[in-house]
């Protein structure tokens, strides 16, 4: 059981991951992305759709990084360029992307809700041989995707960029402040739309990995509060690529535990579904109350 749940955990862990670490760059340039629900949800459906047509999984990658990236680019533009409050542009473009995807399903493929191919191709786990047994270690190194090793790589990478880039330090002092910024010489506004970009890239990611890797269909529903539930975990590590993702796994931990109490029985379904969601509200009363005793602190 012990195993089940470590895989299950790292696993769901992939497509949050993706989403709060491009919630985080977008945050380091001072924008609360709140669209990452609605990139997700466009990276799994052009995922779905270019795996499909193309018949290799790995175009559908492509295919769901591109989509994401430019419903980043497009809201990024919208809130420097035309000044919208990132509150409501970020509310908005996932009421608009629900709403093209669920009308594509109904016109161009007569579904509502689900689509699943019989020939979907879904991305290849790797077993890694003689460690697959392994108690633990098995269920942490064997039988993930490339996009797992993907996200479990661009953690420190992102990490050194933050610290050692000159894209980094400068996305960090646009965050800080933009008007300073841009008095050096910075353009601090193409800076927010590198970082929105990238943050619907790794979000659309995230939607492929949902789609691809974990379910091998596509629901209108899918994403179900992870961009939301994303958006607490680079709050709750402050943007910082390893607390983020320390945070994702968390929920991801909870995600799992809900689906294993559901299938063993005996409890109630309704219920146990609210298992993520409590531990989100948990985390963010927890990271604002430490957050008030600091600045108490340094108040005194």
């Amino acid at each position: 059981m012990i195993d089940s749940i470590i895989n299950s955990t790292l696993i769901l862990a992939v497509p949050l991951v993706f989403a709060a670490l491009g919630g985080a760059i977008h945050r380091r340039a001072g924008v609360v992305n709140i669209g990452l629900e609605g990139q997700m949800l466009v990276g799994a459906f052009c995922g779905i759709l270019a795996s499909v047509a193309t018949g290799s999984w790995f175009a559908g990658v492509l295919a769901g990084a591109a989509g994401g990236a430019l419903t980043g680019f497009i809201m990024s533009l919208v809130i420097t360029r035309l000044s919208a409050n990132e509150i409501i542009v970020g509310l908005g473009f996932n009421i608009l992307a629900l709403g093209i995807v669920g009308f594509v399903l109904r016109s161009q493929f007569g579904v509502s809700g689900t689509l699943k191919f019989p020939d979907q191709p879904r991305i290849p786990r790797l077993t890694i041989p003689g460690v697959e047994e392994v108690p633990i270690l098995g269920a942490v190194l064997s039988g993930k995707d490339v996009l797992f090793w993907l996200a479990v790589l661009l953690i420190p990478v992102l990490a050194w960029a933050f610290a050692h880039t000159r894209w980094g330090v400068r996305t960090r002092a646009t965050g800080v402040n933009e008007v300073a910024t841009a008095s050096l010489g910075v353009r601090a506004l193409a800076l927010r739309d590198t970082a929105g970009t990238l943050a619907g890239l790794l979000a659309g990611l995230g939607g492929v990995a949902l789609a691809l890797g974990v379910s091998g269909l596509f629901n209108e529903n899918m994403i179900a509060g992870r961009g939301f539930v994303a958006l607490a975990a680079f709050y709750f590590g402050r943007s910082k690529p390893l607390p983020t993702a320390l945070a994702c796994l968390l929920f991801s931990f909870f995600d799992a535990l809900q689906i294993r109490l559901q299938t063993g029985g005996g409890y109630s379904a309704d219920l146990i579904q609210t298992l993520p969601y409590i531990a989100v509200v948990v985390v963010l009363a927890w990271t604002g109350i430490t957050g008030l005793r600091r600045r108490t602190r340094v108040a005194v």
